[in-house]
This record gives C-alpha cells, structure tokens and sequence, in this order.
C-alpha cells in the first residue's frame, strides 16, 4: 500500500493535480444571475456538458434545487453580444430569452406540464434586461434589431404577456439612443427609468439616467448624465431602483467614485447615499449587474470594493442626513446579495472554494443551494490571493493578487523557484478579483505561482484611476504588466527567467505588446486577443464600435496611432514563443486577427503555434474546448521550459500543433 507523504520536494510545472481538466470544464457549471420571487430562489447555470447551454434553476424552501426551464431553451442573449440579463421573475411567472434562437418565452413556475409561451419571435431581433411592470401585464426590454443594413437598432420595448399592444404584441417606448439599458417601471406602473448612452462613449465613460410618463412619450427626461450633467464633466450612470413613486436611486460617479446616489423626481435634487473612497458600481459590460440592494425598512446593502479588494456595506439612514456605512459579514458575493425572508440570497466567490449560490445571514455559514463544483481537495491545496502593491512607471501605484502554488503533496524543491504566470485581464475595462478561480487554480496546484495584475484603466479604483488608459491603451497597461512582474521577480519568490503572461480578448492585446516591449518574459499567450488595433476598428460589433476612440484616439484620424500600437506591427520585436487559441465564430475579435499576427510571427521564425475551436465565440463555453484550452496551454509552457506536465493528454491534432512549432517530443 502506498504511503503518502504530503509536500515532496518535485519539480515545478509537473506536480500532480487534482485540479483536472475534467473538473474545470465538464465538472464545473458558471452560475450567475441570483434572483428571488416569493420564497423562491433562482439563478442560471450554463453547462459546458451541454455545450455551454444555460438553464434556468429554481430552489424552494424544503425542496431541491431544479431546472425549471426545458433542454430546448438556452437562457442567454447576444444583445451587445456580451449578454446578461437574460431572464426576470415576478411572483410565479419568468419571462427568458433563448439564445438559440433569439426568441422571448414566458411560462409559470408552478406549473411543470406547459410548454414556454413563445412572446416574441422574429428573424434578426435580440431581447434583454426585461422587468415586469407591475400589474404584471407587460414586460420592458432592451431589444436589438438587426434585421437592416449597418448597425443594429437599439430599443426599449414593451412586450405584452396577455394579448396584444395596440394591435401588436410589443411596442417601443424609447428610441433615438443608440443604447439603451435596465428599464425599470415605477412602483404604480405609471413611470419608467433607463439608462442610455450614444456614441462615442460606453456606459462607463458617459451615460444619462432618463425618466418618462408612460402615458406621454414626450415627458422623457434626463435626470442626470448628458448635457445637463451637475458638474459638467462626463458622468456614468446605471442600475436604477425607485424607493417609491417620487424617489429614485441609482449609480453614479460624478463624485469620482461609483457609489449610490439619491434623486428626488419632484425637486429634481440629487445626492449620494454616502462617501466612501470605494467603488460601488461596475463596468457595464453585460446587463443584470446589481451593486446594491435596497431593503424594505429602508436600509441599503452594497457590494463595495476598496483598493481592489471586495467588501459589503450595509447603509442606514441617520435621523438628520445621509447613510451610516457599516461593514457587515456576507462572504464575498459575486453581485449585491437579495433579502429573502430574513435572510439574504447571493452568489457567493470566496476564495477559498468554488463559487455558489446560497443563502444566509450576516455572520453565519451560509446554506449553499449549489454549488459551481465538488472540490475533490482540502484547503491546502488552494492557493490563497495575496494583495500586492508596486510602484508604476509614473509614481502612481498599481495593485495585484499574487498567488504562490499550493498544494498537499508537492512543495518546491530547495533551490528552485516556481514559474510565475501574468494574467492580463480582459475589457481593459474589468477587473482582476479575488474570488476562486480554476484559472488560477490549474496553475498553482501544478507549481506556477500567478500574479493577476488590475493595471491601469481597471475598476474597483475610482475614476481617475480608469482614465489613466485613456488614449494609452497598449501604453500603461504594459507598463504596468511589466512592472508587476518585475516587482515579484525582484521579491525572490519566483524565478525571474520563468515568466510568461497570457490574457484574453483586450489582455490578449497587452500580452502580446508587453512580449514586444520587454524581455522579461519568457512566453506568451493570446486567447482571442486584439493583435490589430485598425481592423479591430473597422470590424468589430456596435457596442464597441467607438470604444477605441477612448482608448487610442479617433478613428481613421489617429490611424497612425492605431498602427503603432497593434501587435500586428510590432512582430519584429517579439522573439519568444507564443500561443494563440481563437474560436471561429468570434463576432468581437474576428480569427484574422490571430492568424495575422501568426502569420507575421513565423516570417521572423517565432514558436507560435495556433489552435483554432470551432463553434466558439468570443470566450469558451464548451466542454472540449475548456478541456483542451487548459491541456494544450500547460504543454506549451512544458515545451518552453522543458518540463513533462503530469497528466496532459493532447489530441493527435493538438500535439501535432505544437509538434509543429517546437518539433515532436524526444
């Protein structure tokens, strides 16, 4: 019988994981969109053992959990094409999208026998963000039509659930804008809220927070953001909520900081909640984000985050003015926890396990309802986020989580130190975050440490921190990858020439733009990243459209500056390997642009293998295609630091790809 011995000296890239590729991607469900409706909790899953299909998931008190949507329908939308919101519940009726075919269908959860009521249904239409007005009769929606020519149309509709609108079943209530968000009817059904924003700005950079009567349709007005902005600067408004018919609250950073604000509709005075030097608020980068919630005796809950580091606050109303802000003990949610009963609902990221839905109350263990996996492991193999802070190239400072490997068996030997991998998120406007992540975890239990880097232009800082990106994207952003990493290869905890960075979508840019400025790493890779800013451009879909004219300068003005700062250009200066993984059917970063930027790597002999999915988009869903992304990117830094992984298994056609860069195996 063998005997185990925890935390054997072996070589770092090759320990035994328990972190499998089956357990990541077939094994692993990503879980989001917590919602509540009577003594009901929901909240959708999607399913890379269904190929990425999304269910809707229904828990009841002293019942299991449930799907409660059929395997015909797939819970999501491609409205901007990153999603979100793609379901609403009112009492005992949920009104979905479905993915596959575009469609808006309704049904009641109490009955499990009826087939969904298809409510809308047309060639070229995409619906999301929905909300029930409140006699339950209609359901406001974003819809997106690209049923003509050019850019899609953005709209706000009213979609009937009993009939028909006027002889039709929707209607448009709001038009002109070209985005539209978050329609929420007031508490009487007499009054609707949005949010809306034209080009060239995204909803983080500028956007107006708009009112209107139902019964008028010229009574819209802009309670905050645009033209009549209090400060006169840009200003980023979302997620709205009436208190009651008279107040509304919503989000908005003209103070600097995301954080809750307060507008009364009939003085048209505005003030925040309360100030904190946190961020209250995220990018809106899909539909159905809630940052606060606000509480039946008054009271508000929000989900904050402070020097990048997650935290609740709980916000009372003083007897004369303003909130008291209270730290109050909920986990670290993904979205702002809902009261249910007298407790709370919420998808809750800790750390230190996988990612689930559960309900509990403030300093209490919660009851998970589902969780994302079943860890087959202890803690002690989970590496733990460490918040580090370094100096960038300006004086200003920058902020990371380092995660050394972890595990129950293996330890480092003495005399080595671990590789180091560099994660560049994507956006660049998101976050690195300190919730448990197999990407992070697949690296570590196999003896990579990671540093997760929230360079410039990333949330969770304040607004002056997301502009510093402004005009210097593919600037700051390497700057900064670059001085994270050199900050931990001068700390002495990991090995300074075994350094690689990867990063996805608008990370793929920086990646390969830090492999070109710097020779501190070892390797790259690009998972459908940007490699050409012009194209990138003149292709991409609406919502990001203009977003570059923030980020570089105004296009074909400032073409020169695009060029200069495209990976494309730039290939004659990266001489390390790097890898490239794309989806075929990627509508944000179209497959030229990998194979581009491959095709001018090889002319300068560069190692720089591409493996292309297809059926996938921009971001993996699929079951085999998460499983071979994470096999074939750890043989890859194998093959570059000469190292046998533990336990990858490659497809004839994978081991053949990197055969063809490297060369097969001895």
């Amino acid at each position: 019988m063998e005997v185990f011995v925890p935390h054997q000296p072996v070589p770092c890239g090759t320990w035994p994981s328990p972190v499998t590729a089956s357990l990541t991607a077939g094994r692993t469900v990503t879980l989001s969109g917590v919602a509540v409706s009577d003594e009901t909790v929901l909240w959708l899953e999607r399913r890379p053992s269904e190929k990425g299909r999304t269910a809707l998931v229904a828990w009841r008190q002293g019942t299991e959990s449930c799907d409660v949507t059929p395997p015909g329908l797939d819970v999501a939308t491609r409205v901007h094409e990153y999603g979100g919101g793609a379901f609403a519940v009112a009492g005992r009726v949920v009104v979905v999208s479905n993915r596959r075919d575009g469609g808006v269908y309704a049904f009641d959860l109490d009955d499990d026998t009826a087939e969904p009521r298809c409510l809308a249904l047309s060639g070229g239409l995409r619906y999301a963000s929905f909300a029930f007005a409140p006699d339950g009769q209609r359901v406001y929606a974003v819809r997106e039509d690209h049923r003509g020519e050019g850019e899609p149309v953005n709209t706000l509709v009213a979609i009937s659930l009993h009939g028909s609108l006027e002889g039709a079943s929707e209607a448009i209530i709001a038009q002109g804008a070209d985005f539209y968000s978050t329609p929420t009817p007031s508490p009487d059904g007499k009054q609707l809220a949005w949010i809306e924003w034209d080009h060239p700005a995204m909803p983080w950079t500028s956007s107006r927070l708009c009112v209107m009567r139902l019964d008028d349709p010229n009574s819209r007005t802009v309670l905050a953001g645009g033209n009549g902005s209090a400060s006169g600067k840009p200003e980023s408004l979302t997620e709205p909520q009436w208190a009651d018919d008279h107040t509304l609250f919503a989000i908005s950073d003209r103070g600097g900081w995301w954080t809750v604000w307060r507008f009364a509709l009939s003085s048209g005075e505005a003030e925040p909640v309360c100030k904190v030097e946190a961020e209250i608020g995220q990018p809106h980068w899909v539909f159905g984000q809630r940052s606060y919630s606000l509480l039946a005796d008054g009271r508000i809950l929000a989900l904050a985050v402070k020097a990048g580091q997650t935290q609740m606050l709980l916000l009372t109303p003083c007897a004369g003015a303003g909130y008291e802000v209270t730290p109050v003990s909920l986990g670290l949610p993904e979205q702002c926890p809902l009261a249910f009963g007298d407790q709370f609902a919420w998808l809750d990221g800790s750390p230190d396990r996988a990612s689930a839905v559960v309900v509990g109350a403030p300093g209490q263990s919660p009851h998970v309802l589902r969780a994302a996996t079943v860890l087959p492991f202890g803690q002690d193999d989970i590496a733990q986020p460490e918040s580090v802070r370094f100096p960038l190239a300006d004086g200003a400072e920058g902020q990371a989580f380092f995660y050394p490997p972890a595990s129950a068996q293996c330890c480092v030997p003495e005399g080595e130190l671990p590789p180091m991998i560099v994660t560049a998120h994507g956006g660049p406007t998101a976050r690195a975050s300190e919730g448990f992540s197999f990407k992070v975890q697949w690296w570590t239990s196999r003896g990579f440490a990671v540093l997760d880097v929230n360079y410039s232009g990333s949330t969770g800082f304040g607004r002056a921190y997301r502009e510093r990106l402004d005009g210097q994207w593919g600037v700051r952003d390497v700057e900064d990858c670059i001085a994270a990493a050199s900050h931990m290869a001068a700390s002495g905890r990991v090995d300074p020439k075994r350094i690689v960075i990867r990063g996805s979508s608008a990370g793929g840019l920086t990646v390969l733009s830090a492999l070109a400025s710097s020779d501190i790493f070892a390797a790259g890779t690009s998972l459908y990243g940007v490699t050409d800013l012009r194209t990138l451009a003149e292709e991409t879909h609406k919502f990001e459209a203009r977003y570059l004219d923030s980020l570089v300068g105004p296009w074909p003005e400032a073409e020169a500056v695009y060029r200069a700062r495209s990976p494309l250009f730039m290939a004659d200066r990266i001489h390390v390997p790097v890898l490239f993984l794309q989806g075929l059917d990627d509508a944000v970063v179209p497959p030229e642009q990998a194979r581009s930027m491959v095709a001018a790597l090889k002319r300068n002999g560069v190692v720089c293998p591409l493996v292309e999915f297809e059926g996938e988009g921009h971001g993996f869903r699929g079951e085999e295609t998460l499983q071979r992304a994470f096999q074939i990117e750890l043989a890859f830094y194998g093959r570059v630091f000469g190292f046998v992984p533990a336990d990858v298994q490659l497809s004839v056609e994978d081991e053949a790809a990197l055969d063809g860069a490297f060369g097969p195996v001895a």
